[in-house]
C-alpha cells in the first residue's frame, strides 16, 4: 500500500467505498465531522459514527448508533475516516490494526497530517490520504 495523492487513485478509491467508519464524528451539524460524513451517506455510503460520548445515546445517526472504538466494528469497513487533530490520531493506531476487519484505507481529513502514523499504517499494508476533504475529493473527482 501506499499514500493516494494522484485524483485518479482517489476518485477509483471513492468508487470502490461502501463503509466508512467515521473516527471523531460529531452531532453539531454545523461542524465538518457531521456535514462531511452526512454528505457522504447521502451519496450512497454506509457511515459509521465513532465518537465515546455518543456511544451510549439511544440516538442514531442515518440509522447507525455511534460506537466507542473502532474495535466495536464487526462488519467489514473500506475506509477509517479521522476528524482529529494531527497530534491526536496515534491514539488510534491500536484501535485500527485491532479491528475485527482491518480497513483497506485511511482517510486523515483536511488539515490533517502525520507522517509517523502515515508511516505505521503503510508498514501494516493500510494505504493512507491525508490532509485532504472526503467530500471536496467527491465533489471534484465524481
Amino acid at each position: 500500500m501506499h499514500e493516494l495523492t494522484d485524483p485518479k487513485q482517489i476518485a477509483e478509491l471513492l468508487k470502490q467505498t461502501k463503509t466508512i467508519a467515521v473516527v471523531g464524528f460529531h452531532p453539531d451539524v454545523t461542524k465538518p465531522a457531521h456535514y462531511v460524513p452526512e454528505y457522504l451517506q447521502r451519496r450512497g455510503y454506509r457511515i459509521i459514527p465513532v465518537n465515546p460520548s455518543l456511544a451510549n445515546r439511544k440516538e442514531s445517526f442515518w440509522g447507525v448508533r455511534a460506537v466507542h472504538t473502532l474495535k466495536e466494528i464487526q462488519e467489514y469497513v473500506d475506509v477509517v475516516e479521522i476528524f482529529r487533530r494531527s497530534e491526536r490520531v496515534n491514539e488510534h493506531l491500536e484501535d485500527i490494526l485491532t479491528m475485527h476487519q482491518r480497513p483497506r484505507w485511511v482517510w486523515l481529513q483536511l488539515g490533517i497530517r502525520n507522517a509517523i502514523f502515515a508511516e505505521k499504517l503503510l508498514e501494516q499494508g493500510i494505504g493512507v490520504v491525508q490532509d485532504r476533504c472526503m467530500l471536496s475529493e467527491h465533489r471534484h473527482l465524481l
